[in-house]
């Protein structure tokens, strides 16, 4: 009699990536001073790269290969990106010294987004999600 022992796997218990990994994968270089600027604006922000391109109405990858390589925007690409992101243009060429203020809400609130800001992303998709179910709820006429 032939007894067959199978060794249990544990890697179905736990995801193959941990939830707190960034998406995608790492750059083979360093982003440029302007690739700095817009990654920083988009990500103030609050869009990824593919939600720019889509207000943009263009692709990811060209949002990624503004992010990373030398480009010259045309001064309407200039305008549409500033726009999008709620900066000035002054600020993506790098004219202003200061950091772009965000549109977001003010006070505890604020305060709240920035902490769910430092959760995994899933986690704050499931912020999201709830933030925005409310939101919907409270605006339908009673």
């Amino acid at each position: 009699m032939s007894i067959f022992m199978q060794a249990i796997s544990y890697n179905y218990l736990k995801p193959a990536y941990a939830d707190a990994m960034p998406a995608g994968r790492p750059a083979k270089q360093a982003r440029t001073t302007f690739g700095e600027r817009l990654a920083s604006a988009r990500e103030s922000a609050g869009l990824t790269q593919l939600q720019l391109a889509e207000k943009l109405g263009t692709t990811q990858r060209v949002i990624t290969y503004w992010e990373r390589e030398p480009v010259a925007l045309r001064a309407e690409q200039l305008a549409a990106l500033a726009d999008a992101l709620g900066v000035t243009t002054d600020f993506l060429v790098g004219r202003e010294a200061g950091k772009p203020r965000g549109q977001g809400p003010a006070g505890k609130l604020r305060q709240v987004f920035e902490k769910a800001s430092q959760l995994p992303r899933n986690q704050q998709n499931k912020v999201a999600e709830f933030v925005e179910a409310f939101v919907e709820r409270q605006a339908k006429p009673a």
